[in-house]
């Protein structure tokens, strides 16, 4: 922003007479009442609007992931709100990102690493957004899935949809006897496209529906949220609403598939060689669960799996739109915070990896989108709309940037940090690095330049993304590169929480978190067998 000009107006003081001081008195008191009109709208805290989609990578059109990609609602809310292109999750992980994000605990300092610890077990002293809103005279209610499936927790909430107990609506699915897996005689498989593999997630599979979108939860979950932005409140509200896809199966309705001509998929860039300069840590990653990407490719279902996603993506595009809808159609607009983020990004083959759960660029960047009204107490001036804002940021700093813009008592014992001089002014100065956890002692430290990963194990790698955005070439053995990775290290914690054993059950497709490097060891010395890992230290 430009300084305030200094400027000599040249006044002269004022000879008062009956006409002049009848008009000043006119002046004055109508000055008075405009006053008291803004001082009254700015008394009201801010609503704040809290849109989580599930899964998404930058395969939208304001981040440009892919260019196949059909997201005009996206586009909607990038161009009223600053977009984050350089946003990064706590962990490549469902639950302990979301757990991250709603607590405002790192996974480093809570010890919150994985889907299969119960977050509340492990952070039985929490405070979540939603419960400090509530603790500060807001209306919290939320649709969807914002917590962990089965994780949810009452005290964040007022209200919730489908309930306070079950968090998430209930999913349509296709007819699996239309499979085209379906042999002579047998029953009906349990996927549609993708012929299941040892150890794959069950959910993953894809298939157009013929239903409309009326039938899938997440309309569902919109349709209650647009009935709380109808409803007359007599308090400030944190309304959540929890967007499930594009997260597994990609079942949507067939429309959006249309969209995206199966012979027209464009694949993700790869390289053949881009696993022959990583160590065994790594390519262990790149094959985790089964080795999806040599099942993919086996099954010919590479272009379908694209054009799943792309229509999953549309699909959640179009739930967006009918929530911008709602909240433009009510007289709720000009005094409402919007908050847009997906808990991680996505891999569709790139490194031969599929699905989360790993350190990469594409795995780690996740779409984040704040617009600040001009009612925000913290913001006064409002959000610079329109805006691409490229330095590094974390979904760690949703939490203290809330408590910011709406003028609640600051945190301290949260981590983070507020957003609003990047709301202010984009392209500040901002000197921070984004960090990503994956289980208890792997990191991965994002400069604006630089992404530097180093595993249990202690391998590393080192990418240069002003030469190599794809993460192509790994220059972590690269002496030259020697005094980059120490400084990028420096931020690694020194000594990170314990990985917490849970009442969660490990199911025989899960692949167990390594503790520590010693789990690790352990785990190579027993022919890297899940199973003996889950027998010995989860069950």
């Amino acid at each position: 922003m430009n300084p305030p000009l200094a400027i000599d107006y040249g006044l002269k003081p004022l000879r008062w007479n009956i006409p002049t001081l009848i008009l000043w008195a006119g002046l004055v008191s109508w000055s008075a009442a405009a006053t008291s009109s803004e001082t009254s709208v700015a008394g009201m805290r801010p609503n704040v609007l809290f849109i989580s989609i599930d899964d998404l990578n930058d395969w939208i059109e304001p981040l440009g992931g892919h260019p196949q990609a059909r997201t005009p609602n996206l586009t909607r809310l990038a161009e009223r709100s600053v977009c984050f292109t350089r946003a990064y999750c706590p962990s490549p992980g469902c639950n302990p990102s979301r757990t991250a994000v709603m607590t405002g605990h790192a996974p480093y300092h809570s010890g919150l690493y994985s889907n299969y610890q119960d977050w509340r077990e492990v952070i039985p002293n929490r405070k979540t957004i939603g419960a400090y809103f509530r603790e500060n005279n807001y209306y919290s209610a939320g649709a969807g899935k914002i917590f962990h499936y089965h994780m949810v927790d009452p005290n964040c909430w007022d209200d919730y949809w489908p309930s306070q107990q079950k968090n998430m609506p209930e999913e349509v699915f296709p007819d699996f006897s239309k499979s085209r897996l379906l042999g002579p005689g047998q029953p009906p498989p349990a996927t549609m496209n993708m012929p299941p593999f040892k150890h794959m997630y069950g959910m993953f599979d894809w298939a157009p529906m013929e239903v409309g979108d009326e039938a899938m939860g997440d309309y569902k979950s919109v349709d209650y949220v647009l009935g709380q932005l109808r409803r007359q409140h007599d308090k400030p509200f944190f309304l959540a609403c929890g967007i499930y896809r594009p997260h597994l199966p990609w079942y949507v309705p067939q429309k959006y598939f249309d969209l995206f001509p199966e012979d027209e998929m464009l694949l993700p860039k790869t390289l053949a060689s881009d696993l022959d300069d990583l160590g065994d840590r790594a390519r262990g990653i790149a094959t985790r669960g089964g080795d999806y990407h040599r099942h993919v490719i086996k099954a010919d279902q590479w272009k379908q799996a694209v054009q799943g996603y792309l229509a999953s993506i549309a699909f959640a595009d179009a739930m967006l739109g009918r929530l911008l809808d709602g909240l433009d159609a009510s007289p709720l607009r000009e005094n409402t915070i919007i908050v847009l983020w997906s808990d991680h990004g996505w891999q569709l083959g790139e490194k031969a990896h599929w699905r989360k759960f790993a350190l990469w660029d594409n795995v780690a960047r996740s779409v984040l989108m704040i617009h600040a009204p001009r009612t925000s107490p913290g913001l006064p001036s409002g959000s610079r709309d329109g805006d691409l804002c490229h330095r590094v940021v974390s979904l760690q700093d949703i939490y203290p940037t809330l408590i910011d813009l709406c003028g609640l008592p600051t945190r301290k014992n949260i981590d983070g940090r507020s957003l609003s001089p990047l709301l202010l002014n984009p392209q500040s100065r901002w000197n921070h690095v984004a960090l990503t956890t994956y289980d208890a002692d792997e990191f991965s430290i994002r400069s604006e330049r630089y992404r530097y990963i180093r595993y249990v194990d202690g391998s590393e790698e080192l990418y240069d993304h002003t030469t190599d955005p794809e993460e192509w070439h790994n220059l972590a053995h690269d002496p030259k590169f020697e005094s980059i990775k120490h400084e990028l290290a420096s931020y690694i914690p020194t000594n990170p929480a314990p990985l917490l054993r849970t009442s969660e059950k490990l199911q025989p497709h899960h692949i167990p978190p390594f503790r520590s490097l010693a789990d690790y060891q352990e785990w190579l010395q027993h022919g890297k067998d899940n199973q003996y890992i889950i027998d010995k230290y989860w069950r």
